[in-house]
């Protein structure tokens, strides 16, 4: 399967102007099975959930479904979810037609930065899948506790994808907790964050891929770009046979 990184510097909760610069961003790129777009992808990592949020169907997950179809991608991207009286940090799974299969909810909110005091925990763990492919999703902070990607383990993902806005400061922390998912998890770990600045904090992005075994197959520093990847779902096979260490798990 190749999928497409899409790193950028999103306008600070400016929807309008981040929609121009990701069709500028994806237009030449084709013949990707799945594009996949940082946390919160049109507002930055803002906590004024009230004013951005939208209905699950709303403007932009209507702008993700048509580049879907445009692009006959599959797409991962995030949206501040309104649900009755709670809002949430959500991921939305659109397939190339540009119809929502799958939401997840951010699972642990940032309370360092007050998150959980604008949006709700989700609570559910979402597997969802692109023809043979089964994939686990999480965002950002959900990446420090690997409860969760355990499960996904014990689900045997192909490939956990994990969406976020996660500054240069701890840059290293993300560059580590991606590649012990992958090892711990024997699957493609796929990590798509911003670059730029928000009116607090500086990210430089760092996207990648690693590999079954733990190996960095790409990597984007700075720059705002697609980054393409070609993943083999017998790759992940291959590693599991050979080391069959899933079936070891005793406390999940």
């Amino acid at each position: 399967m190749k999928i497409g990184l899409v790193q950028y510097s999103p306008e600070w909760e400016n929807k309008k102007e981040n929609q121009k610069k990701i069709n500028k961003l994806v237009e030449s790129v084709d013949d990707v099975s799945l594009f996949i777009f940082p946390e919160l992808t049109l507002t930055g990592f803002t906590m004024k959930a009230d004013e951005f949020c939208e209905k699950i169907d709303g403007e932009s997950s209507m702008f993700f479904s048509n580049l879907a179809a445009r692009k006959n991608s599959h797409c991962l991207a995030g949206i501040i979810e309104k649900n009755e009286d709670h809002n949430y940090n959500t991921m939305l799974h659109l397939d190339n037609r540009g119809k929502i299969v799958n939401t997840y909810r951010k699972i642990h909110p940032f309370t360092y930065s007050t998150e959980d005091k604008y949006y709700t925990a989700g609570k559910e763990r979402v597997v969802t899948e692109i023809e043979n492919w089964k994939i686990g999703l999480s965002i950002c902070y959900d990446l420090r506790f690997p409860e969760l990607y355990r499960v996904y383990g014990k689900a045997r993902t192909h490939l956990i994808v994990d969406i976020a806005n996660w500054p240069i400061n701890r840059i290293e922390h993300w560059r580590t907790l991606l590649k012990a998912r992958a090892i711990e998890n024997q699957c493609y770990v796929a990590g798509v964050n911003r670059v730029g600045s928000d009116p607090s904090l500086i990210y430089n992005g760092c996207s990648s891929v690693f590999d079954p075994m733990g190996n960095e197959i790409l990597v984007s520093i700075d720059s705002e770009e697609v980054l393409i990847a070609e993943i083999e779902i017998e790759t992940v096979n291959q590693v599991r046979e050979k080391f069959p260490f899933l079936q070891d798990i005793r406390l999940v």
